[in-house]
């Protein structure tokens, strides 16, 4: 029996993955400081057992005031670079599953509370909440506080932050870094014309808007190994009439390709309130499939794919090269073993879990 594409082992600059599936970064709103902690290990520790080809951690601030809640994740201190070394150093005694990373500032949809709180956003006086900037002075909602206005010189400090937070990503041995680009976070301001009202040289062309986030990408390919990968996760379309659409967005794909991106990860939405996004199964691989059209580097399909026929279905058409679990993967940590059994996949295991390969499907494991 031939090799399902999702579980056919692929392979990015010198990262070799075992197979197309990726875990996708997914907030958990628990650090401490910007702190790894206990909840990391549990969290991290129980997905590297997945069998999933790559485990993304979830978006890190590169400053303080770039994170989304006050229970962020960071990367810009020694602390968090001590508590992210010792999880990660914890998982990798016990699972080879390559880690990435994704690095962010969530610019004026920062200083809110965690979701299960509400999530609304915390005014700068909040004893929880702090001044937010952004590309232009435009607030999320009528309820938001406005941004302040991002000079060249807070620019230049946000760049040189996502640089130095790789160089410690680096440091800890860390697979990929991911750029985000998307949901409406800070990168996502810059490109999108709702939320970028510049005239100078980050705004009022297309271009311009694409120059912060191109000028990012530079610096954290720089401070990266060059044998390692970079992946940048988009938004395609604001679904917001006036807004970030797909033929803006493969302008600004065809200058990440010119300038080293190797990985496209292609979701949407995230900007505007007023949205209006057509939710339903595989809703965003049309998007992906567009990219991949043009683009001559690897696209990471994301968005309601919670099917084995569905992702074998995407990658073995060409819409994309990888599909992205987040929802799905917390629902049911060991989906990878369950796509492989009904695919006729192998899949990489524990030698611990070894025994409990079902007597029906006799070549499902591999040992790690």
């Amino acid at each position: 029996m031939s090799t399902p594409a999702l579980f056919k082992p692929i392979k990015i600059k010198d990262l070799k993955l075992h197979n197309r599936i990726v875990i996708a970064p997914m907030c958990q709103y628990s650090a401490e400081e910007g702190c790894m902690n206990e909840w990391h290990l549990i969290h991290l520790g129980k997905l590297a057992l997945s069998g999933a080809g790559l485990l993304t951690i979830e978006a890190t601030a590169v400053l303080p005031e770039g994170r989304i809640t006050y229970a962020d994740l960071g990367l810009y201190s020694d602390q968090n670079y001590a508590a992210m070394s010792l999880t990660i150093e914890s998982i990798r005694r016990w699972s080879e599953m390559p880690i990435g990373l994704q690095l962010s500032h969530a610019g004026r949809k920062a200083s809110t509370d965690v979701p299960w709180s509400g999530g609304r956003q915390f005014l700068p006086t909040h004893e929880l909440g702090w001044q937010t900037y952004a590309p232009s002075t435009v607030p999320y909602d009528a309820q938001g506080a406005a941004p302040l206005h991002l000079d060249k010189a807070r620019l230049t400090r946000i760049r040189d932050a996502f640089a130095s937070a790789t160089a410690r990503a680096s440091r800890i041995g860390l697979d990929v870094i991911q750029v985000h680009a998307a949901h409406g976070y800070l990168l996502h301001q810059f490109l999108s014309p709702l939320t970028n009202h510049r005239d100078d040289e980050y705004g009022g062309s297309l271009e311009k808007s694409n120059a912060v986030s191109i000028e990012v990408f530079d610096s954290v390919r720089s401070a990266f190994p060059a044998h390692k990968p970079v992946s940048v996760r988009i938004s395609a379309t604001d679904w917001v009439a006036g807004g970030l659409d797909l033929e803006q967005t493969l302008v600004f794909v065809s200058e990440l390709e010119k300038r080293g991106c190797d990985v496209l990860h292609v979701s949407s939405g995230g900007l505007h309130p007023s949205q209006k996004i057509p939710v339903g199964p595989s809703y965003q691989v049309p998007l992906a499939r567009a990219v991949r059209q043009q683009a001559h580097i690897p696209v990471v399909a994301v968005g309601q794919i919670t099917g084995y026929d569905q992702a074998e279905a995407i990658v073995g058409t060409g819409d994309a090269d990888m599909v992205a679990l987040a929802r799905t993967i917390l629902f049911d940590p060991n989906w990878p073993w369950h796509a492989a059994a009904q695919l006729g996949g192998k899949v990489h295991v524990p030698n611990q879990y070894l025994r409990s390969q079902p007597s029906r499907y006799r070549d499902l494991f591999e040992a790690e």
